[in-house]
């Protein structure tokens, strides 16, 4: 079964996408803030980590700074979540190392299409997610 973090300071914000991902039949740890984000990292590694930008204390984008410096998470597909849908916030979280930016509130069918792009990504695993073109569904603005 795929795993998978929900990185979100809301809880309810949290718990709902948790319950999609259940539905997608990924097993799902909650981290309510970076810091639990950094605790959860030294244990087990997700597939994939969803990460809200607008957090209090680190935000979203040097969390996925932080993830991709670190060898065992380099390669986990991040995909980072945010009201605010402006351009330059897309690219800073690209530049950090985000494979995508998904606008809240969230839609499942473009979930289940991101999920979808994700597996696609990883089959055979020729070279790292984080390193190579994920084919994402349209509605996916940081397609690669």
């Amino acid at each position: 079964m795929p795993y998978a973090y929900v990185v979100e300071d809301h809880r309810d914000t949290a718990n709902c996408l948790a319950q999609w991902l259940r539905l997608f039949n990924y097993e799902v740890r909650i981290a309510l803030g970076p810091l639990a984000a950094i605790e959860a990292l030294a244990g087990r590694v997700p597939e994939v980590i969803f990460i809200d930008i607008h957090m209090h204390g680190m935000d979203g984008v040097e969390l996925a700074r932080y993830i991709r410096r670190d060898p065992r998470t380099a390669d986990v597909a991040l995909i980072a979540m945010s009201s605010d849908t402006q351009p330059s916030l897309q690219e800073r979280a690209r530049l950090a190392g985000a494979n995508g930016f998904l606008a809240k509130p969230l839609d499942i069918q473009v979930l289940e299409d991101v999920l979808h792009a994700i597996e696609q990504a990883r089959v055979g695993r020729p070279r790292p997610v984080a390193a190579r073109s994920i084919s994402l569904p349209a509605a996916w603005p940081l397609a690669p």
